[in-house]
């Protein structure tokens, strides 16, 4: 038999939800989706994401890939920058050769930026997305880090 409740006294609340549903999940106190969409800044975001948070596995997965995504964005400016002027040197042509590699470069700068705003919103969302050939090498880097 249940036991009669008092008018007076407010209903019971319903249980709290657990850590995997809290808004502030995070070692950082920030909503998950959030870290995430911040870690996703190329490289910076996600070196202090990945040793700031210890506990959230889905921000770790995007501090590892921006640090990734990161360093393959530095490497090809290196790149770029070494072919830039060695096409510069060469007499005659070098101005026509530089002039077509700064067209590509663009390009590519215009794909990793899109790449980067394509993380950034996913994260967001709360959906886990790999970047093509970074994504799975950051996942076995989370994964093994755990």
């Amino acid at each position: 038999m249940p036991e009669p409740t008092d008018p007076s006294q407010p209903p019971p609340s319903p249980p709290s939800p657990g850590p995997e549903t809290s808004a502030a999940s995070t070692s950082t106190g920030l909503p998950s989706n959030v870290a995430a969409a911040i870690a996703c800044i190329p490289l910076i975001g996600g070196i202090i994401f990945y040793i700031l948070e210890k506990r959230d596995n889905f921000v770790r997965f995007y501090a590892m890939q921006s640090i990734i995504f990161g360093c393959a964005w530095f490497l090809f400016n290196i790149v770029s920058a070494v072919v830039h002027a060695v096409f510069g040197a060469i007499p005659g042509i070098g101005g026509i050769l530089v002039f077509f590699w700064a067209i590509i470069a663009a390009l590519v700068h215009l794909v990793f930026l899109v790449i980067m705003i394509i993380t950034i919103i996913k994260a967001f969302t709360g959906v886990r997305w790999d970047i093509p050939y970074i994504g799975p090498v950051a996942r076995r880097q989370v994964e093994g880090a755990a």
